[in-house]
């Protein structure tokens, strides 16, 4: 893992549904139907700091569906560290609050999400990402994620490692 002074540099892990295979630089999924760190609306890149966890993330529910791995080469920030309890608190978060399971009933219900609102304040000041233990079926404590809502500009580079050009052919 290379994060530090809140960036992050090195490779990262995604696993998309083959929908979003020809741009895996969108978010668009995110974007249309929100995320544990997003609201519908805004997108973002949940990203996993291996390949075994990206899939564990992108198959949390029902059984294994099509899935595109792909891997980043990403330099990126600021991104915000979860790992810093002093920094959560101000926020009014805790690790409880960011493993909330309850979180999607409470976006499908229409109420408001703690993780997106916090989330959402983070944009706000200006971070690119976040930091933040894997939640999905099967994670250890050991396994990290970033969760991006700026990947471009700004000091902040994400590249598709694609030296093939595979996707292009999808």
């Amino acid at each position: 893992m290379h994060l530090t002074n809140a960036r992050y540099a090195g490779p990262l892990y995604r696993a998309l549904n083959p929908v979003y295979a020809r741009d895996p630089l969108s978010g668009r999924g995110a974007e249309l139907y929100g995320g544990r760190f997003n609201a519908k609306g805004v997108a973002a890149l949940y990203t996993a700091l291996d390949p075994a966890g990206a899939l564990r993330e992108s198959n949390q529910a029902g059984s294994l569906q099509p899935t595109i791995l792909v891997s980043y080469q990403a330099d990126t920030g600021p991104i915000f560290d979860t790992r810093d309890t002093g920094a959560l608190s101000k926020y009014g978060m805790s690790d409880a609050k960011l493993a909330d399971l309850g979180w999607r009933a409470k976006m499908l219900g229409g109420q408001p999400v703690p993780t997106q609102n916090f989330s959402e304040a983070l944009i706000e000041e200006g971070y690119a990402g976040l930091f933040t233990r894997s939640y999905a079926k099967g994670a250890t404590a050991d396994d990290f994620n970033i969760v991006l809502w700026r990947w471009t500009g700004d000091g902040c580079s994400l590249a598709v490692v694609d030296d093939e050009n595979r996707l292009s052919r999808l």
